[in-house]
């Protein structure tokens, strides 16, 4: 009857503002087919919707290119010769990154203190891929540049930051001086190597060959700034010890036994062998 009717429309209605909903703030929207039709529920989005969230994303990056001034330019300046990639490859993938408004914290007057980036193999899903029954997807690892809090993710490959040296604004104009560049490489997941390598090839040298250390007086003659580049030096040895025993590890030799065993033919020799 006419009450059968308006609930039909009514669901229509619903299933339509919803998939419009999902379009504009860009969360998945999946559509559950019966589970008489394929004995499991299988999760998938509709042609419709796919086409409106890739005009969202799309709206989205070239509202953040827009907005890429002399400041961002540095960045990708310096990502781009550390990492190996074309400054359009890390461009695209700064305005892709959910993550992009970290940016604009960290140019801010009092902002964030440090910028992350991971260079490292991401589970990638393809752009044609669908939901199975069973729920696994076609799926493949791809190296990728993303921005990073530090403590999301799990760190495998290489780590690139950015570093302020005061709390003023970041300008165009005072951004080689305010903020420092580095990278970290623990490619393969070789943390405790990457960190020796970075300590002794990097900081070490910089410290050493620093010659103003603020209010301290003399430099490098200073005693304070000797017992420190000591205790640093003892630091990055020990580093290199326990990485080396961790390498090393235990190797267990096997050993024949057999012979041994039959020789003893009565309790006193399992003793004395004892």
């Amino acid at each position: 009857g006419k009450v059968s009717k308006y609930r039909r429309l009514g669901g229509v209605l619903k299933t339509r503002s919803s998939e419009l909903e999902s379009a504009v703030t860009g969360s998945p929207l999946t559509a559950v087919l019966p589970a008489s039709t394929t004995g499991k529920k299988s999760l998938v989005l509709s042609s419709e919707t796919r086409k409106e969230l890739a005009k969202q994303a799309k709206v989205t990056k070239e509202e953040r290119r827009a907005q890429i001034d002399e400041r961002h330019k540095y960045l990708i300046s310096r990502l781009a010769d550390g990492i190996g990639l074309s400054e359009q490859q890390v461009e695209e993938a700064i305005i892709s990154d959910d993550k992009f408004q970290l940016i604009e914290q960290f140019f801010a007057p009092n902002g964030l203190k440090k910028l992350l980036f991971f260079y490292q193999d991401v589970l990638q899903q393809k752009s044609n891929a669908t939901l199975r029954p069973d729920g696994s997807t076609n799926s493949l690892l791809q190296k990728k540049l993303f921005l990073t809090v530090g403590s999301a993710e799990n760190f495998t490959g290489i780590c690139a930051f950015f570093l302020r040296t005061s709390d003023k604004v970041i300008t165009a104009s005072n951004i080689c001086q305010e903020v420092n560049f580095g990278m970290f490489d623990c490619s393969n997941g070789n943390i405790l190597q990457g960190l020796e390598f970075f300590l002794s090839q990097i900081m070490v040298p910089a410290l050493k060959s620093q010659q103003h250390w603020g209010a301290v007086e003399e430099g490098l003659k200073n005693s304070q700034i000797q017992d420190f580049l000591y205790s640093v030096d003892r630091f990055v040895n020990s580093l290199s010890s326990s990485r080396q025993n961790l390498e090393d590890g235990i190797q267990l030799a096997k050993v024949d036994i057999d012979n041994y065993i039959s020789n003893l033919q009565n309790p006193s020799d399992y003793i004395t062998a004892g």
